[in-house]
């Protein structure tokens, strides 16, 4: 039986294809860069474009044919095409939903654009009621097929591989050229495959074929025209706000930082400004998350001003905001850097409270191509906390030595983990003095960790790193343990005389500290008084009440509390009373300067109250007899220092002890 094309609705059919495709396909590509719910969104509304595209190129396809008898069309199976395409359309973006994706996932999801395409087609014809039979040619049958899956490959390996960068546009539309070609290839020849039969030829009723297509037809358009349009609508009023703008300062954020960032590759030379607020934590929590985000929203007003066609500011999260400089140089972003500062730390009205704050900044500088970029933000955020080391409230540009002095850290951080396995440490004894007696007053033992490759690290290097990982609790466990068996040792032959052991907050975190110290005593076989505890002023500030109930608890066993460092913590002198302890160790700051008038008042006073708390006093740092002479005017007796002896090994102790006098 004869046909005909009515050549005009055939370039329609082309185009509304094409059309449908770069839509579709744009839409997709916002899959890849959104989250959560927002990707969902993108997922069924190019899905929906580009299945409804297909159908009513079909469909307006059909418009185009004539035979010369009365066609109509079964609504469920019409609907089933639809949905067909509607479903590989989803299948295959949401294959393509990763930033990467591997050759097998991308042929995967041009096979089922692919399916959709020939499936859409062929429920389509078989939708078709007529007087007349259908049979296909199974080589142009074949040919359709493999025209819808080669082609729709290759739209989407183009599509695929272009879509995030806006400069290839054009490549975009050639991506939905191509996929236009496919689904019109497909339709133009399974038409040409199908043969119709039917014994008389009958004059063709347009009426009913005509109007249900155009309807069905001018409907679908509507549809596509409204998801696109609503879905660039949404993108560019509603998701792009909520997506790239913080909602509390108005400023960019993380999204759309990492957005900047891969529009922006190139060799050009980026400065990155990480800004972090030093005591926003402290405010958050004494005056409230709500009275937080006002400090933080005017820290964004106060920001505002240094964003200009080259500087762009972005809230990463928290307190933390990123300034990028582009064709930046070192001093011009050290001279950006005092100037937020600057403006960083005059004071805030917030509701009636006058609010001081102040910032650290890390600057990085160098190329912004994709495989820099995460270098650039670890280098700046290296930096800013260099910053806070050295002080707060100042910048601190990156550079090779703070690189250097990162590595080891991390290194260190790594080594820590298996270093008390190794049997890295050893606990040296440093001794302490009464003056008055002229004897020996006891010992503090003191971890030193001997690194197989970088010799003997300092403690005040490594502790620090051991308490923000909580290392310090095992090794803190295994030096209460050797330096009991030490003491024990000692008290053996003969040297009878206490031995101290620093602790960390940690170990009165972890809630089992009377009960390792029980049991080290107990295994040992030591006497209790013979074991003293050394406490920083610091403590107190994590849980005052919990950790006295703790002091009390291990004073009651019998063991000694000492106040470490006395002066330079961040306590009050009128808790003092409260903390149950025995001791204090005046620091060796103390010592410096130990001939001024203003320092002998210090130290005076410090040890009348002791006295009339019922305290022992201790110097630390006493280098040389002038020290001595001193504080022993001021009725300080006991003393540590090198002048009596360094930290040592245990054999370097026993060597020691034979060569010192019991008098001297």
């Amino acid at each position: 039986m004869e046909y005909n094309y009515n050549y005009y609705i055939v370039a329609l059919s082309v185009l509304i294809a094409i059309l449908a495709s770069y839509a579709a396909l744009n839409i997709a590509g916002k899959i890849s860069q959104e989250n959560g719910k927002n990707k969902i969104f993108w997922l069924l509304g190019g899905s929906l474009v580009m299945g409804s595209g297909i159908w009513s190129m079909h469909f307006i396809g059909m418009l185009a044919f004539h035979t010369h008898m009365t066609v109509k069309y079964d609504i469920g199976l019409t609907l089933l095409s639809m949905l067909a395409s509607f479903i590989a359309s989803f299948i295959a973006f949401y294959i393509t939903m990763p930033v990467v994706i591997s050759p097998f996932k991308l042929l995967l999801s041009g096979f089922f654009m692919g399916i959709g395409i020939v499936a859409m087609h062929y429920i389509g014809m078989d939708a078709m009621i007529m007087d007349a039979s259908l049979s296909y040619d199974k080589g142009l049958w074949a040919l359709s097929a493999v025209i819808a899956f080669l082609a729709s490959y290759a739209a989407l390996f183009l599509f695929i591989r272009f879509r995030n960068q806006t400069q290839a546009s054009w490549l975009k539309w050639w991506s939905a050229i191509i996929m236009g070609i496919a689904i019109c290839g497909m339709h133009y020849t399974g038409m040409g495959a199908t043969k119709f039969y039917h014994p008389t030829d009958m004059v063709m009723e347009h009426g009913s074929i005509n109007l249900f297509l155009l309807y069905g037809v001018t409907i679908t358009i509507f549809i596509i025209l409204f998801v696109s349009w609503g879905a660039l609508f949404l993108d560019r009023h509603v998701l792009e706000k909520m997506a790239y703008l913080d909602t509390i300062t108005g400023l960019p954020n993380r999204n759309e930082m990492n957005r900047f960032f891969n529009e922006q590759m190139s060799d050009e030379s980026l400065g990155v400004l990480f800004l972090d607020l030093d005591q926003f934590k402290t405010i958050n929590d004494t005056l409230g998350h709500d009275k937080g985000d006002l400090l933080i929203q005017e820290v964004g007003i106060r920001l505002r001003k240094f964003i200009n066609e080259n500087q762009q500011v972005f809230r990463i999260g928290g307190d933390e905001f990123l300034i990028i400089v582009k064709h930046c140089e070192g001093k011009q972003a050290e001279q950006l850097a005092e100037k937020i500062l600057e403006s960083v730390k005059k004071v805030y009205l917030i509701e009636g409270n006058q609010l001081y704050i102040t910032g650290s900044i890390g600057i990085s500088i160098g190329p912004i191509n994709r495989s820099d970029r995460s270098i650039l933000l670890k280098n700046a955020d290296t930096a800013m906390y260099k910053a806070k080391e050295l002080g707060k409230n100042r910048y601190c540009l990156y550079d090779d030595k703070i690189g250097k002095a990162e590595i080891r850290k991390m290194e260190l951080e790594k080594d820590l983990l298996v270093a008390l396995e190794n049997n890295q440490f050893y606990v040296a004894y440093q001794p302490k003095w009464n003056v008055r007696k002229n004897s020996l007053y006891g010992f503090e033992a003191l971890v030193r960790w001997e690194h197989p490759r970088h010799g003997i690290v300092s403690p005040g290097e490594f502790i620090p790193i051991a308490e923000k990982t909580g290392v310090i609790i095992p090794i803190t466990k295994w030096v209460i343990e050797n330096a009991c068996q030490q003491c024990k040792a000692w008290q053996d032959k003969g040297v009878t005389q206490a031995v101290s052991v620093n602790l960390s907050i940690r170990l009165f975190q972890s809630g089992n500290l009377y009960e390792l110290v029980q049991h080290v005593l107990e295994k040992e076989n030591l006497a209790p008084h013979l074991l003293e505890l050394e406490i920083t002023e610091s403590m107190v500030l994590y849980d005052l009440d919990d950790i006295i109930l703790q002091l009390q608890r291990i004073r009651s066993l019998g063991v000694r509390v000492s106040m470490d460092d006395f002066g330079t913590g961040y306590s009050s002198i009128g808790i003092l009373d409260r903390i149950p302890i025995d001791t204090l160790k005046l620091d060796r700051l103390f010592t410096v300067d130990i001939e001024t008038s203003k320092k002998h008042a210090i130290i005076n006073a410090i040890i009348l109250m002791a006295k009339d708390l019922k305290l022992d006093v201790i110097a630390e740092g006493v280098e040389n007899e002038e020290h001595i002479a001193y504080l022993t005017q001021l009725g300080c007796y006991v003393m540590q220092g090198f002048y009596y002896g360094k930290p040592m090994k245990v054999e370097e102790v026993n060597k020691w002890l034979t060569t010192m006098p019991v008098t001297r």
